[in-house]
């Protein structure tokens, strides 16, 4: 009996502990995530051309996520842990924005990149909520609310004076791989030998290049960056038995400086922009 009733008060606790657990955040998989279905799949695609257009123009970065609710969290926490994960906006230049909705709570918010605080601030976001938003959210149109939403928050972004964007199809700017350059070559060597004793000089180059853009992409947190990385550690794999034979011969190979840079090449990534709890909430 008092197994049973041992047994009853684990799985009750740990029912609990499933029900207040803290909500996933969800992949990036593109500049508009809707895990509700709010949006048809038409109104999706054109509000994220208009994202994607404005990003290539201006360089910001704005996301828009729909999630049921953040319970048992607030929406301004949840919002916090999304875009520590997302990177939204520039390294350096810290221009991105997310706009969240949590449906079944009646909630949003805006959460807003350093680098935006001046132009997209507290009161302006506000505004924007409470005004433009909220307003058709409560009539039931809430793709007029996140549409007119958006345009009003490109609208102030595009007001702030920014770098500009990267021309497309320009080489990035290598200097945040140049340094982590040395412990690239070291790792490379040690890493790299012991992985092509163990699996052959190809799949070894393979596993140790997978591994260290793995690792690139957390330290730089920049997905393009971490894979040119993962392909330099590739390479150097691949010819280390011609580098580790060479330094009887009294040759030293140079080095390389690069620069940073942020997404986009096919897929959606953010650029590795930091973000301080700046923004406003509402609800309807």
């Amino acid at each position: 009996m008092k197994a049973a009733k041992a047994f009853i008060l684990a799985f009750m606790l740990c029912l609990a502990s499933a029900v207040w657990a803290d909500v996933a955040v969800p992949p990036l998989t593109g500049r508009v995530v809707d895990l509700t279905a709010t949006l048809s799949s038409d109104q999706a695609a054109t509000l994220e051309q208009t994202l994607r257009d404005f990003e290539n123009r201006k360089g910001s970065q704005l996301a828009v996520l729909i999630v049921p609710t953040t319970q048992p969290e607030t929406i301004e926490q949840y919002s916090l842990r999304v875009v520590e994960q997302w990177k939204l906006g520039r390294k350096k230049v810290d221009d991105g924005a997310l706009l969240i909705i949590a449906k079944n709570d009646r909630k949003l918010r805006i959460e807003v990149g350093y680098g935006l605080e001046g132009a997209l601030n507290d009161a302006t976001s506000k505004r924007i909520i409470d005004e433009i938003i909220t307003p058709k959210f409560k009539s039931g149109d809430f793709a007029g609310g996140i549409s007119d939403g958006v345009d009003r928050i490109l609208k102030v972004i595009d007001g702030e004076p920014l770098p500009a964007p990267k021309p497309e199809g320009e080489l990035p700017d290598l200097s945040a791989i140049g340094e982590y350059f040395p412990f690239l070559f070291i790792g490379t060597l040690f890493a790299g030998g012991i992985f092509r004793a163990i699996f052959g000089r190809l799949l070894g180059a393979l596993i140790a290049g997978g591994g260290i853009g793995i690792v690139m992409w957390f330290l730089i947190g920049t997905l393009p960056l971490a894979a040119i990385a993962g392909v330099i550690v590739f390479v150097l794999t691949l010819i280390g038995d011609a580098l580790m034979s060479s330094e009887g011969g009294g040759r030293s190979g140079g080095g390389f400086s690069s620069g940073s840079s942020s997404s986009s090449g096919g897929g959606f990534s953010g650029g590795g922009g930091s973000f301080g709890g700046g923004g406003a909430s509402g609800n309807w």
